[in-house]
């Protein structure tokens, strides 16, 4: 009785709070290595608060130091993982990101709108290379000013279009190398050199390309749409995770909305 006596707004707002960043660190580390030592570290703080509980001193103090001094070594475990954490948290978008908009149908419209890319041409050129084994790498701009690659290749100010994008990645241009970086609906850069991701779950079939896109779209908001050169099959990627479609209707619409 004393504890609901003694319960505040606030301490809802507190839990709520808790759990919901609590929650967001799970979805960034879910399906990685790293989800493993999450949950380690999880469980070593509830047994250290138990033995708080339970007055056990020397278990309690062993456990207490433990969780102060790894809190250095947790910046090098999760440094991918902190450094999204950090970018959804200080991107401009982050009501899209944390699906704040997602119930408030007017605001999610006029987001929408205020998309410059053409999405289509861009998937029927990505389309296009595909049946033809023509392999591409574009990358999009959102929130985050891609200048450090930008500068690593050739400055272009083209609008984008499904014939230009094709000439670009054609397989005797001497433009097909590298990323193409689109920003709005201009091409702003050609045979741009992307970090390349050193995750090891990335599967072994998938090139420098694909390595390449998920090593952008890790260090930046930037989505990014690559083409096989093997397979002919597209790709897209998006905080530095393979997003699954079914069909290039559904990507159109998916793409659409991550650029709105």
């Amino acid at each position: 009785m004393d504890l609901l006596e003694n319960f505040r707004i606030l301490d809802l707002v507190d839990i709520v709070l808790v759990a919901t960043l609590l929650y967001y660190l799970y979805k960034l580390v879910k399906g990685t290595v790293a989800i493993n030592i999450f949950l380690g570290i999880c469980i070593i703080w509830v047994m250290w608060k138990i033995t708080q509980l339970l007055q056990m001193e020397m278990l309690s103090t062993i456990l207490g130091q433990f969780i102060g001094a790894g809190m250095f070594a947790l910046i090098v475990v999760f440094q991918q993982e902190i450094r999204k954490f950090l970018l959804m948290i200080g991107s401009t978008n982050i009501g899209r990101k944390t699906g704040l908009l997602k119930h408030i149908k007017f605001l999610q419209d006029e987001a929408q709108d205020t998309s410059k890319t053409k999405v289509e041409e861009i998937i029927d050129a990505c389309d296009k290379m595909g049946q033809t084994r023509t392999g591409a790498l574009i990358v999009i701009q959102r929130t985050t000013q891609l200048d450090f690659v930008k500068q690593t290749g050739d400055q272009m100010n083209i609008e984008v279009n499904r014939p230009i994008l094709e000439s670009i990645f054609f397989k005797n241009s001497t433009l097909h190398d590298g990323a193409a970086i689109i920003e709005d609906n201009t091409i702003v850069a050609t045979r741009a050199i992307l970090p390349v991701s050193n995750e090891r779950n990335i599967p072994l079939r998938f090139g420098l390309r694909h390595r390449a896109a998920v090593g952008i779209t890790e260090k930046t908001d930037a989505v990014a749409l690559v083409v096989s050169e093997e397979t002919g099959n597209i790709s897209y990627l998006k905080d530095g995770e393979f997003v699954l479609f079914k069909n290039l209707t559904e990507l159109i619409e998916i793409l659409r909305k991550d650029l709105s």
